[in-house]
């Protein structure tokens, strides 16, 4: 996954004066988890709230 610039800078304005590697870690994971996820909306790599509901209940028959 790449990150520009742009959004590294935005996420560590928004950072305290002092910040652990942990908390650092943890932003950057969900700036990936977050592009993943809008990348799957752009791609049609999602799934509606029925068809959800029917592979469950596909599962739960099972």
């Amino acid at each position: 996954m790449i990150i520009s610039k742009v959004t590294l800078e935005a996420c560590f304005a928004d950072l305290p004066d002092t910040v652990d590697t942990e908390e650092l870690m943890y932003r950057l994971y969900l700036m990936e988890k977050i592009e993943t996820a809008e990348e799957d909306l752009r791609n049609g790599k999602t799934l509606s709230h029925t068809e959800v509901q029917q592979r469950i209940a596909q599962k739960w028959q099972s």
